[in-house]
């Protein structure tokens, strides 16, 4: 097989048609679109004018955990990521193919994400490129234990064994689950500077409600697998971020149950490695 058919690009939209039109024609190889639940035509749109592209509509907003389906679909051993606002660079997933043939351990691969037309460092990116956590004899770059979703490549198999994104967290701040669940399964994830995608986000509308979401899923990640110090200690974090902070945890509440439910130990090598990083970006 070659490198550049053993990856399959998984996208997810909702109502984001303008955009789409844009990055949809940069996707190379086989690409499967998830659409959750636009109005805005986008369905239609890209049977028309992208027929090689495999459309799924579900219907409803599945968040994050719509990417799932478009693993379980892909025929290839290898899955990126995009949202409707990214794509990758010429000859990266062909890059990213032979690493991973090379690193039979990796399971998630991050990408360095260059934003907008300045093509600006994800601050992500640079914080993976200088991870503590060193770099494993049989991975290919800095060992990480957070990615981006919207540059990241997983080996398919790997992602679905650890049961891809969750609706716990649903959206916004998926990766940490995933990422832990799958270093505790011996998974690898790794950051290779030279696998490169480009994104380009619009500002977000509300920042206050993004802040709020962003310490919704903090919480609740920490919940599922976190000691409870940790937890204690992201929610007095969250009440000193002021209003925002507060909507975010009043707004884990309906979700606190099912986080409970699912909760695990991560074990101890795992949970130290997690600490080290805590440490590192204080």
């Amino acid at each position: 097989m070659r490198a550049d058919s053993k990856v399959t690009v998984v996208v997810v939209t909702r109502d984001r048609l303008r955009t789409l039109q844009r990055s949809l024609p940069r996707h190379r190889g086989p690409v499967i679109l998830v659409d959750n639940g636009s109005t805005d035509g986008t369905a239609g749109f890209v049977r028309r004018h992208h027929p090689h592209v495999q459309v799924v509509e579900n219907g409803r907003n599945l968040g994050a955990p719509a990417r799932n389906l478009g693993v379980r679909l892909a025929r290839t051993p290898y899955v990126a990521f995009a949202d409707d606002d990214s794509w990758w660079a010429p000859g990266a997933l062909e890059r990213a193919a032979w690493l991973f043939d090379a690193h039979p351990r990796l399971a998630v691969l991050g990408a360095r994400v260059l934003v907008g037309p300045e093509e600006r460092l994800d601050p992500v990116s640079e914080e993976m490129r200088r991870s503590p956590l060193g770099v494993a004899a049989d991975l290919p770059g800095p060992s990480v234990l957070g990615f981006l979703a919207c540059g990241a490549v997983v080996r398919g198999d790997a992602f679905l064994e650890a049961g891809g994104f969750d609706d716990v967290v649903f959206f916004f701040g998926e990766e940490e689950r995933l990422a832990l669940d799958l270093a505790a399964r011996g998974w690898g994830l790794a950051y290779a500077d030279d696998v490169v995608a480009h994104h380009h986000p619009s500002p977000p509308r509300d920042p206050a409600a993004r802040q709020a979401l962003a310490v919704r899923n903090a919480l609740l990640t920490a919940v599922l697998r976190r000691p409870w110090p940790v937890v204690a200690r992201r929610s007095l974090d969250a009440l000193r971020q002021g209003r925002a902070g507060r909507r975010g945890l009043l707004d884990a509440l309906p979700r606190l149950r099912r986080a409970l439910a699912r909760r695990e130990a991560l074990p101890p090598e795992v949970e130290r490695a997690r600490k080290a990083l805590d440490r590192y970006n204080l």
